[in-house]
C-alpha cells in the first residue's frame, strides 16, 4: 500500500479537481469561452452524475454494507445488483458529468484536462486498492463480477 492509497475520499478529491479547473479557468481568463445556456447544460450534465452518485450509495445501503470509500475491508456483501450491472463504480462514476458540468458553467476548455487526472488518480489510489480488498474477500465472484461489467462504463 503507497501513501496515498485509500487515504483520501473520493468526494475531497472531487472537490480538490473542481478548485483546480477553477484556478485553470482564473488564471488564465484569454481562453474563457461564451457558451450560450451554458448554465443550463451544465446543470443537465451535473444532474444526472449526481443521480447516480446517489443511487449508488442508496444501492449500497440496502444492501446494509459500508459506503466508507476509506474502509473497503468492512464491506459485507458484493454489490451486483441496479446500476451496479452497468458499472462497478457508478458512486465514481457520476463525479465525471458533474465536473464536466462545472467545466462547462466555468466556460473554460482547459479545465476539462483535470478530468483525466481525477479519472487517474481515483483509479490508482482508490479503485485498485478497494479491488484488491473485493479480490481477496471475494474471490471468484468477484473475479466473474469484474470480467462482466467494466470498471467505468
Amino acid at each position: 500500500m503507497t501513501l496515498l492509497e485509500l487515504r483520501v475520499p473520493p468526494p475531497a478529491v472531487a472537490l480538490l479537481a473542481a478548485g483546480l479547473m477553477w484556478a485553470i479557468a482564473r488564471a488564465l481568463p484569454g481562453l474563457h469561452l461564451e457558451i450560450p445556456a451554458s448554465r443550463w447544460i451544465a446543470l443537465a450534465l451535473a444532474v444526472p452524475g449526481l443521480l447516480l452518485d446517489i443511487v449508488g450509495v442508496l444501492t449500497f445501503w440496502r444492501a446494509g454494507t459500508t459506503v466508507n470509500p476509506l474502509r473497503p475491508r468492512t464491506v459485507s456483501t458484493l454489490v451486483t445488483g441496479g446500476v451496479y450491472r452497468w458499472t462497478r463504480n457508478p458512486m465514481y462514476l457520476g463525479w465525471i458529468p458533474i465536473l464536466a458540468g462545472w467545466a462547462v458553467y466555468l466556460e473554460h476548455p482547459l479545465a476539462l484536462v483535470v478530468i483525466p487526472l481525477f479519472v487517474a488518480y481515483l483509479t490508482r489510489f482508490q479503485i485498485g486498492p478497494e479491488e484488491r480488498i473485493l479480490r481477496e474477500r471475494f474471490g471468484e465472484a468477484f473475479e466473474r463480477y469484474a470480467s462482466a461489467v467494466p470498471r467505468w462504463l
